[in-house]
């Protein structure tokens, strides 16, 4: 196996293939165990999941050296999926290069070909036609058509109904979806008393699916929202639980009232409230 060298640290494709050739070694037969015995379902979830991990190293500044280390997993993945499809005689990493290049190539008729510039309104248009070209020559058909099973919900849920609006299929604004949303609240409502967790289910999933298309009508990314709400409710129960140690407590010391004092008052702190 190579060693790192001057090269493989300056040259991209030096450092490429190199990774290749640490990819392959891992899945001959003399190589690692536990990378020989994979496959690409049971891979896809750690490719997932070094996704997010690239977007957390973005969120925090971004942290520079944890977005390279993660980028590298990223990139890993993409080297992992490539060396199991040319094992199978599908294809090789080269071809997942060649393709995404001649894709971009296509996508970019004003950057890379003969049309002329557009706005960044004109070429999301153009984009969103050639994709819709693309999955025709698929034979995708349908409006819907080619939105990922596998992404997150909310993402998922935005991604729907962004396409359904293309046709017009849509809330005339933000005021009505929220019309909409205390509609769903009171579905849900209606089936507390009953307690059947099918009809319940049912119910909060489409009051999601709607707080998911308020957040597309304010031009909102319903994941980023959630997760900076999550990102806050962490921060805020962490407080409280330094302002009870600071008193020699803990949270299961003391009941509901005393939690939601000490929450008043780290949101109050963070507002910077007398």
């Amino acid at each position: 196996m190579p060693a790192p060298d001057a090269a493989s640290r300056t040259d991209p494709g030096a450092a490429l293939r190199r990774l290749l050739d640490i990819m392959a070694r891992l899945r001959a037969p003399d190589g690692c165990p536990w990378d020989r015995e994979q496959d690409f379902a049971t891979i896809a979830p750690y490719t997932i999941e070094e996704a997010y991990e690239v977007a957390d190293a973005i969120a925090r500044g971004p942290d520079f050296p944890a977005l390279l280390d993660e980028l590298g997993d990223l990139l890993f993945q993409v080297v992992y999926h490539a060396r199991m499809a040319e094992e199978a005689g599908r294809f090789a990493f080269a071809e997942v290069a060649e393709s995404i290049s001649n894709k971009m190539i296509r996508r970019h008729p004003h950057v890379f070909g003969e049309a002329e510039a557009r706005s960044a309104a004109a070429q999301t248009q153009a984009w969103e036609a050639q994709k819709a070209a693309e999955r025709a020559a698929r034979a995708e058909a349908g409006t819907l058509a080619g939105i990922p099973a596998g992404l997150p919900a909310l993402t998922r849920a935005l991604k729907l109904t962004r396409r359904a609006a293309r046709v017009g299929f849509d809330w005339p604004d933000a005021g009505a979806v929220l019309d909409k949303l205390e509609e769903e609240a009171a579905e849900l409502r209606a089936e507390l008393p009953a307690a059947d967790k099918a009809r319940q289910a049912d119910e909060v999933g489409d009051l999601l699916f709607v707080v998911a298309n308020l957040a597309r009508k304010l031009d909102l990314d319903p994941e980023a929202c959630l997760a900076a709400a999550n990102a806050k409710f962490e921060r805020r129960f962490g407080g409280i639980e330094r302002l009870l140690a600071a008193e020699g407590k803990t949270p299961q010391d003391v009941g509901l009232d005393a939690m939601e004092a000490a929450w008043a008052a780290v949101k109050a702190a963070e507002r910077g409230d007398a």
